[in-house]
């Protein structure tokens, strides 16, 4: 098992088992690799720490960036948004309902996880408005946008999860709903 394929997808799940079978707090490196197969140190070629497994690094940020930047040249900003959020939600999100409700969960339930999650909650509205600037927008509309933006996200993500799972809901129309509640 220890050369199997996927290290990184292994020790994801084993991590998201553990966290949620005895909290975050209370799982421990080792035990996580032990689950996966793996080494501690392939563990850390991949994460930096155990909070990143949760995180995910960068890539968030990165990635709505470079659509925001990518969108057509004639969109108006709040259908960028929109684009962007539609596109995030079905890489990221729909098909995860389960997995991303029991994320929620182990970030709700532990203060450093909260708190990391707001530092990269700042990370996604800086990299946001920055894609903003370059589109064209003032700084001071980019940031606005930039902080709607993942207002949308963040309140389209927690209603989503609070949705029945049977319902297998896409989270586009949850962030279609959220938009819709905007003045």
């Amino acid at each position: 098992m220890r050369w199997a394929p996927d290290a990184r997808g292994r020790l994801e799940r084993a991590a998201f088992e553990l966290f949620a079978e005895q909290g975050f707090a209370a799982t421990t490196v080792p035990q996580i690799t032990a689950r996966a197969g793996l080494t501690t140190r392939t563990f850390f070629r991949h994460f930096a720490d155990k909070r990143e497994v949760v995180f995910a690094g960068d890539e968030i940020p990165v990635t709505a960036a470079r659509l925001i930047t990518e969108a057509p040249a004639d969109l108006a900003p709040m259908e960028v948004i929109r684009r962007v959020l539609h596109q995030v939600a079905a890489a990221r999100f729909d098909g995860n309902h389960a997995q991303t409700a029991a994320w929620r969960r182990i970030v709700e339930g532990n203060d450093e996880l909260r708190d990391r999650d707001a530092r990269k909650r700042s990370d996604l509205v800086r990299a946001a408005q920055a894609a903003f600037v370059e589109r064209g927008e003032t700084p001071l509309q980019a940031t606005v946008l930039g902080e709607l933006g993942v207002l949308v996200f963040q309140v389209a993500l927690e209603s989503w999860v609070d949705e029945d799972p049977a319902a297998d809901r896409p989270m586009s129309a949850t962030i279609d709903e959220v938009l819709a509640a905007l003045p």
